[in-house]
């Protein structure tokens, strides 16, 4: 793998870096990269049978599908079964975390201009001392420039090397799948590559920098996770993709809110109004936001809907 962050200039910036890839985390749903990924040899995996459940009124009437979704996968993985092929073909509507995820340019000009950093404070000074020669090996195992990265975010940097935790390619992610599915039916965005970056650029730099930190922790002892929670992913295994909300990097509260609860929150205000319109939304978004007690399925049946797992 190469990863190169060459020094940026007028002409070559992290603006080419930084929207390379999209990778998955059930921890903050899309995330950029930098990269990407290791090869990784076939590998045996669970029959197919994502996260998929039918929202209904109390009268019955079918309102809704949410579809747990992953980021990113390796080539030739099977996920699609009966059930959700049924269900989007009685979908009208596809509401997705950012919709345009084919536009690059847009995303990496985004990328750039919210991560670009103006004191140039070391990025190795913005953790703490022990930590350092640990920081620098992720950083030499993904060919990351040093002087490159004083001059990006602490939350870009975090983002960047969590790539190398990933076991896909974005291309086979199963959010830009079912986009290309709903090509002739409207399309419909919680978020956007802007404001999803946003909440990013939003933390606190002392929240920034744990959320650096965790990556690190999560990286250090990541053997086999990537290959343990995209099998979790496609066989529905509810209860490790809830551990995984909980855990790592989503054990710090103030990411967990800012990162899950917030945001799923705000997409039950938008959910409010399209499943009062007339149309019959396919709810495509990343698995974690689907499971324990703030997912959307808790949510929604706290405001009386029926929700029922059907797959």
């Amino acid at each position: 793998m190469r990863c190169a962050v060459s020094k940026p200039t007028a002409s070559n910036s992290l603006t080419k870096v930084g929207a390379n890839k999209w990778l998955t985390g059930l921890v903050a749903g899309l995330m950029l990269a930098a990269c990407s990924a290791e090869p990784e040899a076939p590998v045996d995996q669970p029959d197919p049978s994502p996260l998929l459940y039918e929202v209904r009124s109390d009268t019955g009437e079918v309102e809704a599908w949410l579809f747990g979704t992953i980021h990113a996968l390796p080539d030739d993985f099977e996920w699609r079964t009966p059930a959700l092929e049924a269900a989007s073909e009685k979908s009208d509507l596809l509401v997705v975390e950012i919709a345009d995820l084919n536009n690059r340019a847009g995303i990496a000009n985004e990328f750039a201009r919210l991560s670009r950093r103006a004191d140039g404070k070391p990025i190795l000074d913005r953790v703490e001392p022990a930590r350092r020669s640990a920081l620098l090996r992720l950083m030499m195992r993904a060919d990351f420039d040093e002087d490159a990265l004083d001059t990006v975010d602490t939350w870009a940097v975090a983002l960047m090397l969590a790539r190398l935790t990933s076991s896909g390619e974005s291309v086979n992610g199963v959010d830009r799948a079912m986009i290309e599915e709903f090509v002739d039916r409207p399309i419909r965005e919680f978020e956007g590559a802007e404001k999803q970056l946003g909440i990013f650029d939003s933390l606190p730099e002392k929240e920034q920098r744990d959320l650096l930190l965790a990556v690190m922790d999560d990286l250090e002892g990541a053997a086999g996770e990537p290959a343990k929670l995209r099998n979790a992913w496609v066989a529905g295994d509810e209860h490790t993709l809830t551990e995984a909300t909980q855990t790592g990097i989503m054990a710090d509260p103030e990411l967990r809110e800012a990162l899950l609860i917030k945001r799923n929150n705000d997409w039950m205000a938008q959910l409010g109004s399209i499943l009062a319109g007339d149309t019959i939304p396919m709810v495509a978004v990343g698995a974690g936001h689907l499971v324990g007690p703030d997912g959307l399925p808790v949510l929604l049946a706290a405001q009386g809907y029926v929700v029922e797992r059907i797959q």
